[in-house]
């Protein structure tokens, strides 16, 4: 079902003009390729433009908020501000899951919420959202959903060091030190997709995909803190 992107981009508190724009930033590749009659484009061209214009604004943030930062900090923090995790849950505020278009078996393999799809249309509708109505309207959607966590991110109050925190817990119950393989890399060079592998031993205990392999191996981590958490929960 295409989405009604006119009430979407009002509850963003946004008014479009050019609506085929945003509804053409939920269209994931998987979907045009499993409905070629439709003519439609998927959001790729779009999330290639929504990654600059979102590294600019999030620049353009730290930046003005934070003048005592070095440029290593403000390269730390806009690392980390616009990395898949996060983007993946400023996704998941704005709605975007359940409004993408998706082929059946992309559907079924639960990708409304795989961290890379959403991550995706959140920039291109960052692009979206720039083209139709300008930097201002592109400005404040992203900040609506992201400020808060830049400002955590900057102050060190929110810590997004998930191998840290991945070797400390293994190691915390005494057990080696984790290791990363990177397993695949996919896409053209300027859009690579790295896939990672957390390893404790010989057992992978999470996986995860990011543009750059820190990036992937941090998604690993994470990935294998989730499925720590939720293996002691179904023990306890």
């Amino acid at each position: 079902m295409h989405p009604d992107v006119n009430t979407l981009a009002a509850e963003w508190g946004i008014t479009i003009s050019k609506p085929e724009l945003l509804a053409q930033a939920l269209v994931h590749r998987s979907y045009v390729r499993e409905h070629p009659e439709e003519g439609q484009e998927s959001n790729e061209r779009l999330e290639f433009l929504g990654d600059a214009i979102l590294g600019s604004l999030v620049a353009e943030y730290l930046f003005l908020h934070f003048p005592d930062f070095s440029e290593g900090q403000l390269s730390k923090a806009k690392g980390t501000a616009v990395s898949e995790p996060l983007l993946h849950q400023a996704a998941k505020a704005a709605g975007l899951g359940q409004h993408i278009l998706l082929s059946r078996a992309e559907e079924a393999a639960g990708g409304r919420d795989r961290p890379s799809i959403l991550s995706d249309a959140f920039e291109a509708v960052v692009a979206a959202i720039y083209l139709d109505q300008g930097q201002e309207a592109a400005r404040r959607f992203v900040l609506r959903f992201l400020a808060d966590q830049i400002d955590a991110i900057a102050r060190h109050e929110h810590e997004h060091d998930f191998k840290t925190l991945f070797q400390e817990t293994v190691q915390a119950e005494g057990r080696p030190t984790p290791t990363y393989r990177i397993v695949s890399e996919e896409g053209p060079d300027h859009a690579k997709l790295f896939t990672a592998e957390a390893r404790v031993g010989r057992r992978v205990l999470g996986r995860g995909t990011g543009r750059s392999k820190k990036e992937a191996e941090q998604s690993a981590a994470h990935d294998a803190l989730d499925r720590l958490a939720a293996s002691k929960a179904r023990r306890s």
